[in-house]
């Protein structure tokens, strides 16, 4: 793992990656500016629903509207963060109000927050000290399913194995 942390390959289905094409990808919110530009491009009814979110291999976050593929997000490429992300409007400096690692395409550890908190910092948005709502993701090791482990039953939901205290989603990773 690399000083700015874990990165994460796209494990979900293969034809959402095929899908992806050139020029797709997030808005990158690299600055204040780059957010205020963005948010006040937003439809009036779409800031009340999270956004897509990923910080990609730069740092940069990037944001596309929640119903968009973190895939997509990414254009196909590795991240060291991605899930979903709400915001408060206010009339000095964006602030995030909930952020998640909710991503079942790249399935990210909870570690990835610090990407996440670098990222936010950079585009000086408010942020929480972490994410707001954790997920907890695991690769079963007898069926090789992706698993969302809930109130810490490290049970596999396809076929009652047993799943590892730690990351292992991605075997390459």
């Amino acid at each position: 793992m690399s000083e700015r942390g874990r990165s994460y390959r796209y494990v979900g289905p293969v034809e959402l990656k095929d899908a992806v094409r050139p020029g797709d990808g997030g808005r990158r919110i690299g600055s204040a500016a780059d957010f205020a530009r963005w948010i006040t491009e937003r439809p009036a009814a779409e800031p009340v629903e999270p956004f897509t979110f990923v910080v990609g291999m730069d740092g940069v976050l990037r944001l596309a509207p929640r119903r968009s593929e973190h895939v997509a997000c990414a254009g196909g490429d590795m991240v060291l963060a991605a899930g979903e992300m709400s915001f408060l409007r206010e009339a000095d400096r964006g602030t995030v109000s909930e952020v998640s690692n909710q991503s079942t395409g790249y399935c990210p550890d909870a570690d990835s927050w610090a990407a996440v908190a670098r990222a936010l910092d950079l585009a000086e948005l408010r942020r929480p000290s972490g994410f707001t709502h954790e997920i907890v993701f695991r690769r079963c090791p007898d069926c090789q399913e992706h698993n969302i482990v809930r109130e810490d039953d490290f049970v596999c939901v396809f076929c009652d194995g047993e799943l590892p205290a730690e990351w292992n989603v991605d075997r390459t990773a």
